[in-house]
């Protein structure tokens, strides 16, 4: 058997900086990496010591702030927490909306777009 593990996520946002501190905030995440990439760009990994998600940035999606269409190639990106009714209440405070609340076995959820039109997935299994 394979012992395979996602390790990290790259996705491009407008603002790495403010995408890094909402992921802070709502998942108590550290940065363990940040400076220069590809094309002129930035990029910040922010997540846990074992996994993370990369947040790249460039000259062009900087001076476009982009709103990416869902589906396109990425459909959402999926969180487990313990305490969800915490995180929504950041979520909301942070002036983003969650929406698609869902109790089911074996645990709840809701969803919320970032400023990049970028969906997540919150879920609690407790």
């Amino acid at each position: 058997m394979n012992n395979a593990k996602l390790e990290h996520v790259n996705i491009t946002v407008s603002d790495p900086q403010r995408s890094a501190a909402l992921l802070r905030d709502l998942f108590g995440w550290h940065i363990r990496w940040e400076g220069p990439s590809i094309l002129g760009g930035h990029t910040i990994h922010i997540g846990t010591d074992d996994c993370y998600i990369a947040l790249y940035t460039n000259p062009d999606v900087r001076t476009a702030d982009p709103t990416f269409n869902k589906g396109e190639p990425l459909n959402h990106i999926g969180i487990t927490v313990d305490d969800l009714d915490a995180v929504e209440a950041k979520v909301i405070a942070a002036g983003l909306e969650p929406f698609n609340h869902g109790d089911y076995e074996p645990g709840r959820r809701f969803y919320f777009f970032d400023w990049n039109g970028i969906e997540w997935e919150v879920v609690s299994y407790g």
